[in-house]
């Protein structure tokens, strides 16, 4: 079987074995292994390196995740074959990478560049050769962390594993300490992964730093260094100041240099108040600028980009005769401040290269690092593989097509290294949640997901790159990552002021079945191929498991249907991607309980009010008839079936306004006010699939116009600083992963049944 990966064009000059990823979707039974799996380029097998991230319960691959070579012409897209059953006389070049694992280290080498990395070590690398020059552990400094006053933290590492090796890339990834014997030993964790590709003068640093204290962790400084020049006396190739070329630079249309070619001190910063009145038209997400700095002498050099450097400020890069420094948080500048138990990423290319390599070489790379080639393949693909939630549709509305676009599109940008990826939720920060602070979404409703969805619907490349922004942020800043409480570890945080501090709500009550999701980490791993996605996943499940446990849901009724609806959608998604019958025993548990709770009230889902009353939520009860769904779709049952169906009739007879057309809130006089929640859109839909009755539609139709015609947030905006965030336009993105899926397939069921 042949699919078509397509590149879009993007840069003017030709990128030859660029190194390049893509996720396919693969119906079931269509393919058991890998090994006849080739990417192809003008019928000529390109390198390749291949995994299976996730496999049909028949054991078949669902989703396969490839990293290839590819030559990308100059100002032109190319369509290459992914081919599922290759025959031989196709074979590649071979570029496979050497790696050496001993019993203490692990020697890496591209072809161009080598390195080796050692177990129970207070440094990242050993050595680095590249260009015929050999930089020590000595040269290799870091990065060096600083919290307070005179609190500098020792690294060290643990063991190295490898990730993922082949003919495209080696993955190492170790965990370590950051001990501060200033401060009665205290210990910051930390988890550092490298990347490096096959025959590139080029490794990616990527160091996660993780609060592993019960307190704030204020971060004065954290710095990698890279000297050209060993200063212990044995470099022989020692060069005069007047001899060394430095570079900062930074852009975010047309890259600005600062260049000194007589070794003088060149430096960039962006901090909060640059990002304020500097103008930028890109979605942040996909490309913001570039920021690096370059030291290059008569023997060659190095040049450190930092990864997204302003939309995680504050950064800073430094480039003068020694070397360069990377400051991924730069000593007075701005605040960095990380709550108990919160982690996050930062990543920097080293590119060493030739004494001849010009800035705009080295400038170009920069470019591309920020915004990589993106493969993908037609939505045909993702909607003949029966892997997703089927919302594509072959007629169209235009307008319904414009509102969608618009809604993922329509809401605000945050900066700020503990910020980007996330929105604050105006709303909720108005109606005083966060005590005078900021309410943070974090990623309400499955922002990501709803990302994912739509990029595999339409083929937008920017909203697969909405999905990876945000999870980044979720999967550091969302999730707890250390805490005494066992409720807490692993979980996701509640919507809140600084993402996790609860200082108007308690810590304790932030911490629901209601408000964790999985779906789009999911999505992420088969895009992305990152493990931590999945790892991420399984960790929220696990943690839904323990609450489930607790006495707030032992009593049938005594929550609301959103609660547990949220946990059957996430249990079932984990069930659907590992197929681990665990995850069915609670899922099981809770379809009884919503079966319990409806005997109880004659039928109906009420939820606890007022301490008198039980009302009817419109909103929260069509959580509840999506999760059965979900679960029905993997295991069909007629009471499951009847269940729905009545749930959505009861919402009809009991919520539906005829005069408006629309719902109402909730079941109260001072609540009936006019609801568009489109969660409702979903409910009706579902009817629609479970009877064939049209009928059902038509409840639903003023709610679809208004919110297709409803205006949108906006990414653009004044900039305005909150505390440790720069917050430009308005919305929060919860909109959108709130109606996605509900408009999707509303939309679909519609245009089908005419």
């Amino acid at each position: 079987m042949m699919i078509d990966i397509y590149v879009d064009k993007l840069y003017r000059y030709e990128r030859k074995a660029e190194p390049c990823f893509i996720g396919i979707p693969m119906k079931k039974g269509e393919l058991l292994n890998l090994d006849q799996v080739a990417v192809l380029q003008h019928g000529k097998a390109l390198p390749i390196q291949k995994k299976v991230t996730a496999r049909h319960d028949d054991g078949s691959v669902k989703f396969l995740f490839l990293r290839f070579l590819a030559d990308l012409p100059a100002n032109k897209g190319v369509v290459l074959q992914c081919d599922t059953d290759a025959r031989t006389g196709k074979e590649s070049e071979n570029f496979e990478i050497a790696v050496q694992q001993e019993q203490n280290s692990i020697k890496v080498d591209t072809g161009v560049i080598s390195f080796a990395v050692e177990n129970d070590s207070d440094s990242i690398f050993q050595y680095i050769e590249a260009e015929s020059r050999r930089y020590e552990k000595e040269q290799l400094i870091g990065p060096v962390l600083r919290s307070g006053e005179g609190k500098q933290y020792c690294m060290k590492i643990g063991q190295w594993n490898i990730v993922e090796s082949g003919a495209v890339c080696t993955i190492l990834k170790a965990k370590g300490t950051n001990i501060c014997d200033k401060n009665n030993g205290e210990q910051i964790d930390f988890e550092v992964k490298l990347t490096a590709y096959a025959k590139k003068p080029w490794v990616e640093v990527s160091y996660r730093i993780i609060n592993t204290t019960l307190e704030q962790f204020p971060i004065t400084s954290l710095v990698f260094d890279v000297k050209l020049q060993n200063n212990n006396g044995n470099d022989q190739k020692t060069t005069q100041v007047s001899e060394i070329r430095t570079c900062a630079a930074s852009s975010n249309y047309r890259t600005d240099f600062v260049v000194s070619e007589h070794g003088e001190p060149v430096s960039k910063c962006v901090d909060a108040e640059s990002l304020v009145y500097e103008s930028n038209e890109h979605f942040a997400e996909v490309f913001y600028g570039t920021f690096f700095a370059d030291s290059t002498d008569k023997n060659g050099g190095v040049c450190a980009t930092i990864f997204q450097a302003q939309q995680n400020y504050p950064k800073a890069v430094r480039a003068d005769s020694e070397g360069v420094s990377v400051m991924l948080v730069p000593e007075g500048v701005g605040k960095v401040v990380m709550e108990s138990g919160m982690s996050r990423e930062q990543k920097f290319l080293l590119h060493f290269h030739n004494a001849e390599e010009t800035l705009e070489e080295l400038d170009n790379r920069s470019l591309i690092y920020q915004m990589p080639d993106r493969p993908y393949v037609l939505p045909e693909v993702h909607r003949d593989s029966g892997c997703y939630l089927d919302i594509f549709t072959e007629k169209y509305m235009p307008e319904a097509e414009q509102a969608l676009i618009a809604k993922a599109d329509g809401h605000a940008r945050a900066y700020g290294m503990l910020n980007f990826g996330d929105t604050p939720d105006m709303n909720y920060t108005t109606q005083g949640r966060g005590g005078g602070d900021l309410v943070w979404s974090n990623n309400e409703y499955d922002f990501p997901h709803a990302c994912a969805l739509l990029y595999v619907r339409n083929g937008t490349r920017r909203f697969l790159d909405y999905n990876i922004a945000a999870v980044s942020h979720w999967m550091d800043v969302d999730i707890c990552h250390f805490s005494d409480n066992p409720l807490f570890l692993g979980g996701q945080w509640e919507h809140t002021n600084g993402h996790c501090r609860g200082n108007v709500i308690p810590r304790e009550h932030l911490m629901v079945c209601s408000h964790q999701w999985v779906e789009g980490l999911l999505d992420y791993y088969h895009f992305t191929g990152d493990e931590r996605g999945l790892e991420t996943a399984l960790g929220i499940g696990e943690n839904v498991l323990r609450l489930l446990d607790t006495p707030m849901y032992a009593q049938v009724g005594e929550v609301n249907a959103r609660e547990t609806g949220w946990a059957l959608r996430s249990l079932t998604a984990l069930y659907v991607e590992t197929n681990d019958k665990k995850w069915l025993a609670k899922a099981d548990k809770i379809i009884q309980d919503f079966k319990v709770w409806g005997e109880q009230y004659d039928g109906d889902w009420l939820a606890p009010y007022t301490d008198n009353t039980v009302v009817r939520v419109g909103f929260m009860i069509s959580v509840a008839v999506g999760s059965l769904m979900r679960y029905h779709r993997v295991f069909p049952s007629d009471e499951l079936k009847t269940m729905m169906i009545n749930a959505v009739d009861d919402l009809i007879e009991n919520c539906y306004m005829e005069r408006t057309g629309l719902f109402y809130y909730k079941e109260l006089p001072s609540l009936d006010r006019l609801g568009i929640n489109t969660l409702l859109l979903e409910s009706l839909t579902i009817a629609y699939e479970l009877t064939g009755d049209a009928a059902y539609l038509k409840y639903g139709e003023q709610t679809f116009q208004r919110a297709i015609r409803e205006q949108s947030g906006s990414s653009l905006g004044k900039k305005t600083i909150y505390g440790d965030a720069v917050v430009a336009g308005s919305g929060s993105p919860k909109n959108f992963g709130q109606c996605f899926i509900p408009l999707a397939t509303y939309y679909k069921a519609v245009m089908e049944s005419k």
